[in-house]
């Protein structure tokens, strides 16, 4: 099953064979759809701004400003990633100015608000944090209690959506 290699890797393998039982059986989407019932209604780039700048306030006060948020149909394809943090420095006059902007993969338009804010959460969190690394998973966790199992979960439904 390639898409188990492609999202669930880096799990032990006793882990990737309970999936793959749960697939094998057909109730990988039952399993999720019974555990995240809700979609969220965040159907805009202007609703997905102010979401993503509540929860920057919240938790992230000192970090630098957010100057845009939207929802891109072409990333998961062109970058390989769902959400993606970007620095875009223009020299305006005589001054260098960096603007931050977060760009979440459409497909979380139609997400339990748990994965939309578990994405939203890891993008935030590379503004302090911008390596993977035991600092940048403390946070993300201090940000959204639950975030390495909405991640793990996160993985399952990739792996339930590319087997449609």
């Amino acid at each position: 099953m390639p898409q188990l290699k492609k999202y669930l890797s880096a799990y032990s393998p006793t882990l990737q064979d309970k999936v793959r039982q749960l697939i094998a059986e057909g109730k990988l989407g039952q399993h999720l759809a019974s555990k995240y019932p809700d979609r969220h209604a965040i159907q805009t780039d202007k609703a997905l701004y102010a979401y993503t700048a509540e929860l920057k306030q919240s938790y992230l006060r000192n970090a630098p400003p957010i100057d845009k948020v939207l929802y891109d149909g072409k990333l998961d394809v062109v970058h390989h990633a769902l959400g993606l943090h970007t620095a875009i420095s223009r020299i305006q006059g005589g001054k260098l100015k960096a603007k931050k902007e977060i760009r979440i993969a459409s497909l979380f338009k139609a997400t339990p608000p748990e994965f939309l804010q578990m994405i939203v959460v890891h993008e935030l969190a590379h503004l302090k944090e911008r390596e993977h690394n035991k600092a940048f998973y403390q946070l993300c966790e201090h940000m959204q209690p639950g975030y390495g199992q909405y991640e793990f979960d996160l993985r399952l439904y990739l792996t339930h959506r590319e087997m449609q």
